[in-house]
């Protein structure tokens, strides 16, 4: 087979979009500000953040720019000036790699890298080296490979001319038969990879739904964190279970979900799981491949929405990720969310004030500081109440004859008070979580206080 245009491997084994060596690849940063185009990030906050993501791999960055765009060209995506200044630029500074901020067409990435005279990715290739560099387990290796092929698979264009060429018909290994083009033959390879990637995360999927059926009828509510890539969950997430879970200032530290139980100040038991950190135009395939992992969101008790409150672009960020939450099919009509205003060590009070605005309809919003454990105490009995406040609070008689429905009332209700039994039996307060209340009602039909129904 021929090189791909985007030096993928053959399916199967994709190789990085980045050759990085014992030298550093040399970068050129480019960050398109399009006018006219209403972007809720402020152009230096986004400058930022590509300069983090290309840190996120340790590139070595030799200049990042800001370029002023008065209107998308379909060639080059930049206008005709800008290219030629970036192609004195990549000659003069011997750059490896243009980086451009922005979702760019295979022919506008191919124009640029003919008039540039270097390669060049565009702000989703990026971030799929990043998850690829990032992916520590068997699922997350999975899921990033079918993102970066999902991706791959519309710029199968290759760097030599005869596209057109066909194999020969003898066979002789090869998979494609008589007539067929190699560009062809290439594009079947990577659907018969993809195939084979989503029925192995399909069985995934089955895995994580058995798993949280078990928890249903265990009775353990979960709690999902969610937030901006680096707002400091996985911080927040090992200071409320003890968990070593990888957190760095880095972006995308974390890609694989992790599940653990904590204890709420009354005692009740729930699952906490930190997510991937999402970002500005996180890459459909990426949310696509990565959606057995967010069902842990999707099928959420509780969502805490983790916020960088101390970022200056900390509202944008926040819109991004509930941009990400509505494409899974999760917001503040289906699930309860709880904002966490996390970092407020790095704030003065009138800067706090300043800076904490909900967004979007939450129950609570809760300053907190990870690094510290300021207001950790604060957000446990948040989330108890909002827990709480899904159950209904009944008083139940039950006989003694009738000893297994104790059983059953401790096994699936939070058994708030217990009066001394009498002769005819005892009374228990009990709060009933949502899932629970149709069994309950069958089984204690005419033994609930009607003051309480």
């Amino acid at each position: 087979m021929g090189e791909f245009y985007e030096d993928g491997d053959a399916p199967g084994g994709p190789k990085p979009y980045i050759d990085r060596q014992e030298v550093p690849t040399r970068v050129g940063l480019v960050c398109p500000d399009i006018r006219g185009k209403s972007a809720h990030h402020d152009i230096d906050a986004r400058l930022a953040e590509f300069e983090g993501l290309a840190g996120a791999i340790r590139l070595d960055v030799i200049f990042s720019e800001i370029v002023k765009v008065r209107e998308i060209r379909p060639a080059t995506y930049l206008g005709a000036g800008h290219v030629e200044t970036l192609a004195a630029r990549v000659k003069a500074d011997k750059i490896d790699l243009l980086l451009v901020d922005a979702a760019l067409s295979p022919i506008q990435q191919r124009n640029l890298e003919r008039e540039t005279g270097t390669k060049v990715l565009d702000r989703t290739a990026l971030i799929l080296e990043i998850f690829g560099e990032r992916a520590a387990t068997r699922e997350g290796v999975l899921q990033v490979e079918l993102a970066h092929l999902n991706y791959q698979k519309g710029r199968l264009v290759r760097s030599w001319t005869h596209l057109e060429r066909q194999r020969g018909s003898g066979g002789m290994g090869f998979m494609g038969g008589p007539g067929e083009t190699q560009i062809e033959s290439d594009r079947r390879q990577i659907g018969d990879r993809i195939a084979l990637l989503e029925d192995r995360l399909e069985k995934v999927k089955k895995t994580r739904a058995q798993q949280r059926r078990q928890r249903t009828r265990a009775q353990i509510q979960v709690v999902a964190l969610v937030g901006y890539t680096n707002a400091g969950k996985s911080s927040l997430f090992n200071r409320l279970t003890g968990a070593g879970v990888f957190a760095e200032d880095l972006l995308f530290a974390t890609l694989d979900t992790t599940v653990r139980k904590i204890e709420l100040p009354h005692g009740r038991e729930v699952m906490l799981s930190d997510t991937v950190g999402f970002v500005a135009d996180l890459p459909h395939d990426l949310v696509a491949a990565f959606r057995a992992t967010l069902e842990e969101v999707i099928d959420a008790d509780i969502i805490l929405h983790v916020r960088d409150i101390a970022n200056p672009d900390h509202a944008a960020q926040a819109q991004d990720v509930l941009s990400v939450l509505d494409e899974l099919g999760v917001s503040a009509e289906t699930t309860s969310i709880i904002e966490v205003w996390n970092k407020i060590d790095l704030l003065d009070e009138t800067e706090l004030t300043l800076a904490a605005v909900p967004a979007g309809k939450v129950i609570a919003s809760v300053p907190v500081s990870a690094h510290t454990g300021q207001g950790l105490d604060g957000l446990l009995v948040q989330i108890e109440k909002a827990l709480g406040e899904q159950s209904r609070t009944y008083n139940v008689h039950v006989p003694h004859a009738a000893g297994s429905d104790i059983g059953w009332l401790h096994s699936h209700a939070e058994v708030i008070a217990r009066e001394e039994p009498t002769e005819q039996g005892s009374d228990f307060v009990v709060r009933i979580d949502p899932r629970h209340r149709t069994e309950f009602l069958e089984r204690f039909n005419g033994r609930i206080s009607a003051a309480d129904l």
